[in-house]
């Protein structure tokens, strides 16, 4: 992601033995987070029906310039969702290393726009995005608000929560919590 650093943090999960965030012993950095979600093959994408039930479907993606690019059929459930209510969480296709971005997703209306995607796609899959009938569909761009990370084996040890929010537009509470 070629994006600022952000600065890692413990995440609030009480009754997880969950070290205290004073304690930085343990935290993942930032760089672990971003191999992992570059090399996912897989992502999990979960949106939010207009009443409120949850969707959840894998997608193929790629990371690039700070976010995580997919496209989906104009007409599937995902798109008509994101349509509705921008707000998604993605995640790795691997749970004992697992990386949870939670973000807003923009539609990259412009083709020219689309350009690096097709092709870092291209490069990933092998498949060729910029042909008909593919060229036509969404593509879109999840920017993360939070994100979470950790290592099943020390989940104590391990828990990581990266906020990109401007520092004016902080949650308080336990609004970025596991």
């Amino acid at each position: 992601m070629d994006v600022e650093f952000p600065k890692a943090s413990r995440p609030y999960m009480p009754g997880y033995g969950i070290i205290d965030s004073k304690d930085g012993e343990g935290l993942l950095s930032w760089d672990w987070a971003v191999e992992r979600l570059s090399s996912s093959h897989n992502y999990w994408l979960s949106t939010t029906r207009p009443d409120g039930r949850p969707h959840a479907m894998p997608v193929w993606g790629v990371l690039l310039n700070g976010a995580i690019y997919f496209s989906a059929g104009r007409l599937s459930r995902k798109a008509q969702n994101l349509g509705t209510n921008p707000h998604c969480v993605i995640s790795t296709e691997h749970a004992d290393e697992a990386v949870i971005v939670e973000g807003v997703v923009r539609e990259l209306a412009d083709r020219d726009a689309r350009k690096p995607f097709y092709d870092a796609y291209r490069v990933k899959y092998g498949w060729d995005m910029e042909q008909e009938p593919y060229v036509n569909e969404p593509v879109f761009a999840c920017h993360p608000r939070t994100v979470f990370a950790f290592i099943e084996k020390d989940l104590s040890g391990s828990a990581t929560r990266w906020s990109f929010r401007d520092a004016g537009s902080e949650a308080g509470g336990d609004a970025d919590d596991v």
